[in-house]
């Protein structure tokens, strides 16, 4: 191995195939993981150096891709051989692990204008909208042009609190807060207050800007920390409105929208071995969320039988977490022992009574059940017998979990 026989052609013809490919699909090709610190900055964009010099080692006649391994120096000596290619690489010190706890916390936290007696919606339109791109997959950072557009539309349509269509304004505050990251500029990034200097401070430097990675991958990746962040944003700042036109706009409107990312989506494997288990407090956050929108009842939130795609996705992700992977039909005569491609348990989650006859999207009024007991409740002879029994069990395995639950409420 000669990393001084590597010049700026071979590295860039391995830049030019990482944009081809995209970043997870190149590393993966070559073996390696994210730079925990050192990044090849070129025409905008970041790179791993380390997989980049890697690469283009396979670019030199008759020579191999470098594995990690082949690194004595590791990745300093990577980033020294791009320096002294007149690259520019930056020391970027590893992010803090962004937690599901942690980024609900911050969204709490979330320093909102409230000078109309209500929180303005600015900052949660945007989160909203860069959680439904995550979902999705697209990339992580755009051009202010293109974000300024998009947010603009959003703002004017759905400022359902009077929010003139300013993204700068969010867009800084979130900068601010931790959750989103802003490239190509100059100088500290002004406070999110003010009229014309931050205006003037976007339009001159027209920053490349998203959410910062870690947050992006764990939304894109887990459907749990997806709607858990969505029900705090629209239990926090959407109470009493009709936040669906909004969520349809963004992608986030639909049964789909708590299911994990497939793992062909992501190089690394699941964060845990039975993704489907949850906390009691997830378990909590769940149920908030699917009964978020209800009728107050002496203070406390009741569900209702409206048909809503983000409380109907917390309460079967509630159900299956609840069951533990079993079917929860005490009469179960045995469920496959089989489990589906993603490892999880084959089971549906049923709601008691249809929503049709009066029933709630809510996890104290349905069950995980494997097929055959499905079919059985759904189609069989002893279906009415076996619903009673059901009803029973949910509210039981419901207030097991969430024993201050006012029964009343459900």
């Amino acid at each position: 191995m000669a990393l001084t026989d590597i010049t700026r052609t071979e590295v860039e013809k391995a830049v030019e195939e990482c944009d081809r490919l995209g970043r997870d699909a190149f590393l993966q090709r070559y073996g390696f993981r994210r730079a925990r610190r050192y990044l090849l900055l070129n025409s905008g964009h970041q790179y791993d150096s380390k997989a980049i010099v890697g690469a283009a080692h396979g670019f030199l006649p008759g020579r191999q891709p470098l594995a990690a391994k082949d690194f004595s120096g590791g990745a300093g000596h990577a980033a020294g051989l791009l320096k002294k290619l007149g690259f520019t690489v930056v020391d970027e010190l590893p992010e803090a692990e962004v937690t599901s706890d942690g980024l609900v916390n911050c969204v709490t936290q979330l320093n909102v204008n409230r000078s109309s007696g209500r929180p303005a919606l600015f900052q949660p339109i945007v989160l909203l909208w860069a959680v439904g791109r995550a979902r999705r997959a697209e990339p992580r950072l755009l051009p202010w042009e293109e974000t300024e557009s998009e947010l603009k539309a959003l703002l004017q349509k759905h400022g359902m609190r009077g929010e003139r269509p300013r993204p700068d304004y969010p867009v800084a505050a979130l900068y601010h807060a931790g959750l989103w990251e802003l490239r190509d500029h100059a100088g500290a990034v002004p406070a999110a207050h003010g009229d014309s200097q931050l205006r003037s401070w976007f339009r001159d430097y027209q920053p490349v800007g998203g959410l910062t990675e870690p947050v992006y991958d764990l939304l894109r990746r887990s459907g749990e920390v997806r709607l858990a962040v969505i029900g705090e944003l629209l239990c926090r700042f959407f109470d009493d409105l009709d936040y669906c036109p909004l969520l349809t706009d963004v992608g986030l409107y639909d049964d789909g929208v708590a299911d994990d990312a497939s793992p062909g989506a992501d190089a690394e494997s699941e964060d845990r071995p039975e993704p489907w288990l949850i906390t009691a407090v997830e378990y909590e956050r769940l149920c908030r969320i699917a009964e978020h929108g209800a009728a107050h009842n002496h203070g406390r939130r009741a569900p209702r039988t409206t048909y809503n795609p983000i409380r109907s996705s917390a309460a079967r992700k509630a159900a299956l977490g609840r069951s533990g992977g079993r079917c929860e039909n005490p009469q179960c005569t045995g469920q496959p022992a089989d489990v589906t491609d993603r490892g999880w348990p084959i089971l549906e989650v049923d709601h008691v009574v249809d929503l049709a006859l009066g029933g709630f999207d809510h996890p104290s009024q349905m069950v995980a059940l494997c097929p055959n007991c499905h079919a059985v409740k759904t189609r069989g002879r002893t279906r009415e017998a076996l619903r009673k029994v059901l009803l029973e069990v949910a509210m039981e395995r419901h207030t097991a979990v969430r024993p201050d639950q006012d029964p009343s409420c459900v």
